[in-house]
């Protein structure tokens, strides 16, 4: 059954704590179950570490807890350290009952430093296969545990272009799954409906972020950091018109394939310049109307 998401970065950022910080917890969780009337909602860093404290504080507001990022340091330590680093955050997933464990390396990612973007990692044939194996390895750790691991392509990172995606996918086996994020994607320079109907076998969770077109090519060509598009607002939600991504393609795509995992809108802005109430509201609102059309959710949703 699809279920729809969101993500507290909208409200307080995660990698830039200065935007949202003003903005009470309650207010996030209050906003996100109760006035817009999402299913569940991803890891933030106001949450509670502790399992249990999270699974009360969300269900209060009517939330599920979705899943979390983990950053992964394969090129720096050992697979057997990787797998010691997961396992509490496993334990977490497991307690509130997800079924995805998202991914990504970090290790020498650019996407947190003040750098141009044109400065990220890239692995050579030989260094995406001796990755991809060590991925396929941890994510067989997951799946043990009955979790998937979703790896997350990003911007900055060794796995950001369509050919990037496509690398790894074939240098990962069938335990390592995708996430695929529209916005990161288009980003990248990429075509969203192309990638992820290459791809959609291996997709378990579905990042909805749209990219404002203008703002990425300030970005590339004022050589501005990740971060630095960010604050500039270079992602917003399915449904802005300042946004370049087409969603219905991308949800027929779903409803093909008969996908049945979590749609998060993933969408970070700077909420004193961009409402998250307003805008998530119209960034569900929008992705469940194309749902309806494509048959992915019912009439009745």
């Amino acid at each position: 059954m699809i279920q729809f998401g969101t993500n507290p970065i909208a409200w307080a950022n995660d990698d830039d704590q200065s935007l949202g910080a003003d903005i009470a917890t309650s207010r996030i969780l209050e906003e996100a179950g109760q006035l817009i009337g999402f299913d569940g909602i991803e890891n933030g860093h106001r949450w509670p570490a502790d399992a249990e404290e999270l699974r009360v504080l969300l269900n209060g507001y009517g939330l599920k807890f979705i899943s979390g990022w983990h950053s992964l340091n394969l090129l720096t330590q050992s697979v057997e350290e990787e797998k010691r680093a997961l396992q509490p955050h496993l334990d977490r997933l497991k307690h509130n009952g997800c079924t995805v464990c998202i991914a990504c390396e970090t290790s020498n990612s650019v996407q947190g430093l003040n750098a141009p973007l044109t400065t990220r990692p890239v692995l050579d044939a030989a260094g995406m296969a001796a990755f991809g194996a060590k991925v396929e390895d941890i994510a067989q750790f997951c799946a043990g545990q009955g979790i998937d691991l979703v790896y997350h392509h990003h911007m900055g990172t060794v796995v950001q272009s369509p050919e990037d995606i496509d690398a790894f996918m074939a240098a990962t086996g069938p335990a390592t799954k995708l996430l695929f994020d529209a916005g990161h994607c288009s980003f990248a320079g990429g075509d969203p409906e192309a990638v992820l109907a290459k791809h959609i076998a291996r997709v378990r969770h579905f990042h909805a972020k749209n990219i404002r077109p203008a703002l990425k090519a300030r970005v590339e060509a004022e050589g501005l950091s990740f971060m630095d598009g960010v604050r500039a607002g270079v992602f917003t939600v399915p449904g802005d018109q300042e946004g370049g991504v087409d969603f219905t393609p991308l949800l027929q795509i779903l409803a093909q394939e008969n996908y049945d995992g979590w749609i998060v809108i993933e969408a970070e802005q700077d909420p004193d310049q961009r409402n998250p109430l307003l805008y998530q509201t119209l960034g569900l609102h929008t992705l469940k109307r194309i749902a309806r059309d494509v048959n992915l959710i019912g009439a009745s949703s």
